[in-house]
């Protein structure tokens, strides 16, 4: 099962809608066939490993990371391809929480006579499915907050200054949890403040280029996304988020760059970020990650709209009263009422450490 975690792993941020599932085809004490999902429309994991085990998959187990699927969507039912290729036992750590296959897949394998156990290494499949567990159930995309800061808790100096709060390894990181996001989103204040590109390089280790750049999305209510970014010039799709009184001419100019253009809500030049992740979802934007700025979480927490943070912590102090810090918006009266992570995980990364958690159960 470790094995078929690890091939899932290498489908995040590729494929979306769809969940990234490994399988492994054992026989004989001999791995047979192996596979992970590929793209929309093609094979899932269960089927790339069957094709490799050939006639070797009659008799054999499969170890796969999701209960694999029995209905009929882009593709036909894995369910049938595992029993017509005679396999005898399947192992997998959760249940779809898709309701249209939610315990059925389990069921017709079992009623064809194939051994099925479930709940194996359960914790780290259910992390690697979280964001379509959202997106299957809500219809929106899960969020990540991801932020550096310094020891006491500022994002840049009084002046600006944020390059490089933290450790090259660090930003490395970013990289991957870039490589698999479907989307990257930013507010305008961010892009003017710092000019990102929002790419995923590096491709998470993996080497060579980048099978997919996540979207870009800049939130920008009032209409001050310079044209000059340097996003607009980069691979992939870029999406600019505007507030509905954001004059005609701007709308054209930013669309002339390349850039989609939508218009939505906004309230003193605050976008409707609760509208915005509707409409991510029926685009099937399955795992947004947000990187800023202040003013954007400040608005994503006081909404309650974040599902997860990653914040890397560097040891230096930058002082000073008027140095930005990572959360703006509102906030809470009380501490009793703060956003209190829940499964925290520290890890030490370079000279940082990133500490990762959940706002809900």
């Amino acid at each position: 099962m470790g094995q078929a975690l690890s091939l899932a792993r290498l489908a995040l941020g590729q494929v979306s809608p769809n969940p990234a599932v490994g399988a492994v085809i054992v026989k004989d004490d001999r791995l047979v066939g192996q596979g992970y999902t590929q793209p929309p429309g093609s094979a899932h994991a269960e089927i790339v490993a069957l094709d490799q085990a050939g006639k070797d998959a009659r008799g054999g187990v499969m170890y796969v990371t999701l209960e694999p699927c029995c209905h009929y969507g882009r593709t036909p039912p894995c369910t049938q391809a595992i029993i017509a290729a005679g396999i005898a036992e399947v192992h997998f750590p959760v249940i779809d929480p898709n309701p249209r296959v939610s315990g059925w897949g389990k069921e017709e394998l079992e009623r064809a006579g194939i051994r099925v156990y479930s709940g194996e290494h359960e914790d780290e499949a259910r992390e690697i499915i979280e964001a379509y567990t959202k997106f299957i159930t809500s219809g929106r995309p899960f969020v990540t907050a991801k932020f550096a800061v310094s020891l006491d808790g500022k994002i840049a100096t009084r002046s600006g200054d944020s390059r490089w709060i933290s450790s090259d390894e660090s930003r490395k990181y970013v990289h991957v949890l870039r490589y698999t996001s479907d989307a990257v989103m930013a507010g305008v204040n961010t892009v003017l403040a710092d000019d990102p590109r929002l790419t995923a390089r590096c491709c998470s280790g993996r080497g060579g280029a980048a099978r997919k750049q996540p979207l870009r999305i800049i939130v920008d209510g009032r209409g001050r996304m310079p044209l000059s970014a340097q996003l607009f010039s980069q691979p992939g799709k870029t999406l600019v988020v505007l507030g509905e009184s954001v004059t005609a001419e701007k709308k054209e100019q930013l669309s002339q760059t390349g850039a989609e253009v939508i218009e939505l809500p906004a309230k003193a030049g605050i976008i409707d970020l609760e509208q915005l992740l509707k409409v991510l979802g029926k685009r099937e934007i399955t795992s947004l990650l947000v990187e800023g700025g202040g003013t954007l979480f400040g608005c994503l927490f006081d909404k309650k709209l974040v599902d997860k943070v990653v914040a890397f912590i560097a040891p230096i102090i930058i002082g000073g009263q008027e140095a930005r810090t990572a959360v703006g918006g509102e906030g809470v009266d009380k501490v009793a009422d703060s956003f209190r992570l829940k499964r925290v995980s520290v890890k030490k990364v370079g000279d940082d450490l990133m500490v990762s958690g959940y706002t809900g159960e």
